[in-house]
């Protein structure tokens, strides 16, 4: 019997276990294979430090990161890019398995902090859907890398509390390693210390001044790391204008309404968006201030049931409260130009509400004579909704398009989900739809730089050259220094054959951008145009070094090599243009020309030529003459020697 019993207590928590990973795994079955969405340019596909050499040490220690200090995040990017390049399913993978380990981790702090409940808070941790956004957009990897060695911090914590041998302070290095590399991933960690001291009063262990100095280092690298964090939010990422600079009663309403909001979204996880409607905030407004006596309410409440109730409640509470406060609102980021919450910022935060909701249902085991079936039923409930919703919100992330339709249909007034829904349009080919959107967005904000100078760029696509300038240089009149409107403006006017005023947009660009990829190749083209043939190949090779999959630098390069004589760097280059986009009918025509006409025999290909000459040809409905003159050459490279 008591065999049986010891089998029964080891087996089943590994059961439990596998079932929780196989449910997550399955819930973002819709997002295994998701495309890379908004950021994810910026921190991956885009992203020089990645792949160019020096990066790794640029990450770690220079200002080039195009986000926060996110060092490990971007180090385990720059891993990611070496083994799966540019296919976002390993990145997908990635997140969606350190999310796993995390849920994992969250009931193994419970269960060693004594809290009932704990496989079920683990499992509703792992399905809950306003964990998606977390999983399934990949910029989100510092969410769950921080997540990840936050939780086993919190793990060595309590082991070092509970060890009595002198191998205790190993354990205790352990625990500032694991929490160096939280911050280093996301500096949002910084809240940890004061759970470290939530941790000793929810155990009932004294809080003296050696428990104090055992904190200490672990507040001072908190402290180190916040500070970097708010002098890059300000001075690196531009934390200013009328928004960033609201006033404390402001920021305290702003504050107050977000506990609350995100309290909501937990316990009914209804109209979950990406991008949730900008509040506006009003001091003089008597029913702002509703937010604050319902926290104060509560607190009161808490505090005096306490000795009915045990701590339980208010280390939830406060473990919530304490995790979310960085981005509350007392500090004002960037992202809150667009929205003040966001379902990202509770990652770890709704471990608090989760274990207390839990506990609760796993105390109804001993309650009645049927507790035990009732318990069972409500988790199982619990966790199988969850699972469902889930399910649902991780498809809308299965491309970028699904992602912006979503939360244009949730939140209307979004004005940066139409520019981003009509960049994405512009990806697929459709121009006329991208600038619809794009106007919508300016409808809802004038003054909106980026969708100026993509409106501009999709205008110049379909040939309203005159009205594409006109719109990058309203983006310019709003956002002097942004280069992304630089180079779209010196594309229009490289259209309109301005090249010498295109060139020195291309080269403010640059230097507000050295590593622009974009803006190398262009500036290339342009040379070329003034037959400044060497320094184009310079910025085309410039480019490619910065971000490789540029098939247009490739043919652009092969053209200038062939023109010089060069046909063997031209067919390499024309190949690796094809490797990247197969169907190009300017990399097909032109390396079939090489092909067909290089003077060096051993470099002709006449079967090789005539296939791509066809594929050219289909291309281009068999009404380009350059084309059918490539053909011509090529077929008679295939004629017998004799009729030559």
């Amino acid at each position: 019997m008591q065999s049986s019993d010891f089998l029964r207590r080891s087996i089943v928590p590994w059961a439990f276990a596998l079932l929780i990973c196989a449910a997550t795994i399955l819930a973002y079955r819709p997002s295994w294979n998701g495309g890379f969405i908004w950021d994810d340019d910026a921190y991956v596909t885009n992203n020089a430090l990645l792949v160019t050499p020096g990066g790794l040490h640029r990450i770690w220690f220079s200002l080039d990161a195009p986000s926060q200090y996110f060092p490990l995040t971007y180090t385990v990017f720059s891993v990611e890019r070496a083994l799966w390049g540019l296919n976002p399913t390993g990145y997908h993978w990635t997140n969606l398995l350190l999310h796993v380990a995390n849920a994992l981790l969250v009931w193994l702090v419970l269960a060693r902090l004594k809290i009932p409940g704990a496989p079920l808070a683990a499992a509703i941790f792992a399905l809950h859907p306003v964990q998606v956004e977390s999983v399934a957009w990949i910029t989100e990897l510092k969410n769950v890398l921080m997540g990840f060695f936050f939780l086993l911090t919190l793990l060595a914590w309590i082991e070092f509390l509970e060890a009595q041998s002198k191998r205790r302070w190993l354990i205790y290095a352990t625990a500032l390693i694991f929490y160096s590399l939280a911050l280093s991933a996301k500096t949002t960690a910084c809240t940890l210390p004061p759970v470290l001291l939530l941790i000793l009063w929810l155990r009932k262990d004294r809080i003296d001044r050696w428990r104090l100095i055992e904190t200490i280092p672990f507040f001072g690298l908190a402290f180190v790391a916040g500070l970097i964090a708010l002098w890059w939010e300000r001075f690196h990422q531009g934390t200013r204008g009328a928004l960033f600079v609201l006033g404390p009663v402001e920021r305290l309403l702003v504050a107050t309404r977000a506990i609350w909001f995100y309290t909501s979204k937990l316990f009914w996880p209804s109209d979950l968006t990406f991008i949730y409607p900008q509040w506006t905030i009003n001091e003089r407004d008597p029913v702002a201030y509703v937010w604050i006596l319902g926290i104060v309410s509560v607190g009161v409440l808490t505090y005096f049931r306490r000795r009915f109730v045990g701590r339980g409640i208010e280390t939830a509470m406060l473990f919530f409260v304490v995790t979310l406060s960085p981005l509350l609102g007392f500090i004002m980021l960037y992202t809150f130009r667009y929205t003040f919450v966001a379902d990202h910022y509770q990652y770890l935060a709704s471990i608090g509400p989760i274990a207390l909701v839990s506990a609760g249902v796993a105390q109804l085991q001993g309650s009645t004579r049927y507790g035990r079936y009732v318990a069972w039923l409500l988790g199982v409930s619990i966790a199988g909704t969850l699972w469902l919703l889930t399910l649902s919100q991780s498809s809308t992330y299965r491309n970028i398009e699904t992602l912006w339709r979503t939360t244009i249909a949730r939140n209307p007034g979004c004005w940066m989900a139409y520019n981003n829904f009509g960049i994405a349009l512009v990806e697929r080919g459709k121009v006329d739809a991208a600038i619809s959107e794009y106007q919508k967005s300016l409808q809802l904000h004038p003054d909106y730089a980026e969708a100026h100078y993509n409106l501009g760029t999709a205008l110049l696509q379909v040939g309203r050259t005159d009205e594409a300038i006109a719109e990058c240089n309203r983006a310019l009149a709003l956002q002097p220094k942004d280069p992304d409107a630089h180079v779209a403006l010196g594309n229009a006017l490289l259209a309109k054959k301005n090249v010498d005023e295109a060139i020195s947009h291309y080269e403010v660009a640059l230097q507000l951008r050295p590593e622009d990829a974009v803006a190398h190749y262009n500036l290339g083209n342009a040379l070329l145009e003034t037959g400044q043939s060497a320094e184009a190949v310079r910025h085309y090779e410039t480019g490619l070094a910065l971000q490789p999959n540029i098939a247009q630098a490739h043919t652009q390069l092969g053209n200038v090599f062939l023109r010089n004589g060069d046909a063997r760097r031209a067919m390499m280059h024309y190949r690796a243009a094809l490797e990247l986009s197969p169907s190009s009918a300017a990399a097909q025509s032109n390396l079939a020309w090489v092909l067909a006409t290089a003077a060096d025999r051993s470099i002709r290909d006449g079967a090789t030529a005539v296939e791509l000459a066809d594929r050219a040809n289909s291309s281009s409905n068999q009404s380009d003459p350059l084309t059918l003159q490539v053909m011509a050459a090529s077929m008679k490279l295939l004629q017998p020697r004799s009729a030559l």
